[in-house]
């Protein structure tokens, strides 16, 4: 099986073949682009007997002839049938087809991109409601498969549905984008070597996705990859985000703007921030635009702790999205990803696309500080200050049960760092102003994550416990069973 990653969902698919006494309903949803056709083709690619995908943004009449000529292909010439004029019909000729396969072996339908089958009053749903409560669920060979990138509307009208569908969904697998060593995985696979800093950084730009991942070509530098996907004429991803937000999202223009609020903000924003900043209407649209982000994995939304301000803010998450604002959005004339790099914006993103990043791979970051099994609470830490107090903000607080803290200060540089004395007073006082502001009692260790380490000079003696480095994030995580 050619797949990169993914053993946790092949495990869980390949599950079903051997379940002998009932069928199975699963839906896969994630982000576009993120590779769930992909995943299910291949650990299926024996068992498929029927695939059919929706058609973007086409009428009821194009969808139906579009898998009626599908089915017809799997069909013997001999079985023609009409052109359906409902999808209880086309769902009846699929049952039909069904029947003349041998029973004893497991047979999956799979109907991708899902979403787009369902046209205004085309009566899809109902139709597949029925085709799975009256076909399906009584046969013990059959495994349903559905798919789509518009994860909230499978949530919304599969999952969570209170009609003919309610319950009948036996599994969900939400489909992440690869972590860092899933993508040196998938890069190995294509035949590209990259050192571990080079697939970070090329990962602060793109994220774990497959799809653009598979434009990169072997023996390239970072500068010249990124060249050849934004930057070049005809580059692979020119157009990418207009596209990525109108194939995901119906009137996707609310999406973009808060995608665009967000983007001036690495901390985030709240809803009311969001508004005044992009002058938009406080309506119920806003609520479920923000939600479609976070079910896509787009934004993250974060609730303060250690404050009496329990107000969520909002963080855009998606790397390609804050490369696109940082570098692509407003670029009247193309640069090279080497002019880039020499500008002072560049310095200051690559920290926070790092930070972004180390965020993403918590579980890597606790399992390495050997805490993998202690409950804890983890979530970046601001406090503001006043006219009369200094603020201060920390990257990332993992607030463990075992009585302890660890503050963790993510560096990215191109040589080991070195803490200076007036960095060490700035740690301190950082480190002061989280005890009081927080009232904590517990143990409270200081911990830097960087690419090539920390020098450990005097003042690394004197504050700092213990560090990580970037390779660290590379970990397969263990689950114990």
């Amino acid at each position: 099986m050619n797949i990169a990653g993914r053993k946790k969902e092949i495990e869980l698919l390949e599950g079903f073949l051997q379940k002998k006494t009932s069928p199975e309903f699963v839906a896969v949803y994630g982000r576009r682009r993120v590779g769930k056709t992909y995943l299910i083709r291949e650990v299926y690619k024996n068992q498929i007997v029927f695939e059919c995908s929706g058609l973007h943004q086409k009428s009821m009449g194009q969808q139906l002839e579009n898998f009626w000529l599908t089915l017809q292909e799997y069909r013997n010439a001999s079985a023609s049938t009409l052109s359906p004029t409902s999808w209880l019909q086309a769902f009846s000729q699929l049952k039909m087809y069904i029947n003349t396969l041998e029973e004893s072996q497991k047979k999956v339908v799979f109907l991708d991109e899902i979403p787009w089958f369902e046209t205004p009053r085309s009566g899809f749903l109902a139709a597949l409601s029925n085709f799975w409560n009256s076909y399906c669920s009584k046969r013990s060979d059959v495994i349903l498969v559905i798919c789509g990138s518009a994860a909230s509307w499978i949530i919304k009208k599969v999952i969570n549905d209170r009609g003919g569908l309610h319950n009948r969904v036996t599994s969900h697998i939400k489909l992440m984008p690869f972590s860092l060593l899933e993508t040196k995985e998938y890069l190995e696979m294509q035949q590209v070597q990259l050192t571990l800093k080079d697939i970070v950084q090329l990962y602060m730009c793109v994220g774990g996705i497959p799809f653009y991942l598979s434009h990169v070509k072997a023996g390239k530098s970072i500068p010249q990859i990124l060249d050849d996907l934004f930057f070049l004429p005809q580059a692979a991803l020119e157009r990418e985000f207009q596209n990525l937000y109108a194939a995901l999202f119906k009137n996707s223009e609310l999406h973009e703007q808060i995608v665009a609020a967000l983007s001036s903000k690495n901390k985030g924003l709240s809803r009311k921030e969001i508004i005044t900043q992009r002058k938009l209407n406080s309506g119920g649209g806003l609520t479920t635009t923000l939600k479609e982000l976070i079910e896509c994995n787009f934004v993250q939304e974060t609730l303060p702790y250690f404050t009496n301000n329990k107000i969520i803010r909002y963080r855009l998450v998606d790397e390609f999205t804050l490369f696109y604002f940082q570098f692509l959005e407003k670029q009247k004339t193309k640069n090279s990803w080497l002019q880039i790099c020499a500008k002072p914006k560049y310095k200051i993103w690559s920290g926070l696309a790092f930070e972004n990043i180390c965020l993403k791979h918590i579980e890597q970051i606790k399992q390495k500080l050997g805490i993998a099994g202690v409950i804890t609470q983890d979530f970046p830490w601001t406090y503001k200050g006043s006219t009369l107090e200094k603020g201060t903000q920390i990257d990332l607080v993992i607030d463990r049960s075992d009585n302890c803290v660890n503050l963790l200060e993510f560096k990215f540089h191109d040589k080991a760092f070195e803490i200076t004395k007036r960095d060490a007073a700035e740690l301190s006082q950082k480190i002061q102003i989280f005890k009081e502001k927080t009232k904590t009692k517990k143990n409270v260790f200081l911990t830097f994550l960087s690419v090539f380490g920390v020098k450990k000079n005097k003042h690394y003696l004197s504050i700092v416990t213990n560090q990580l480095l970037m390779e660290d994030l590379f970990q397969e995580i263990w689950v114990l069973r």
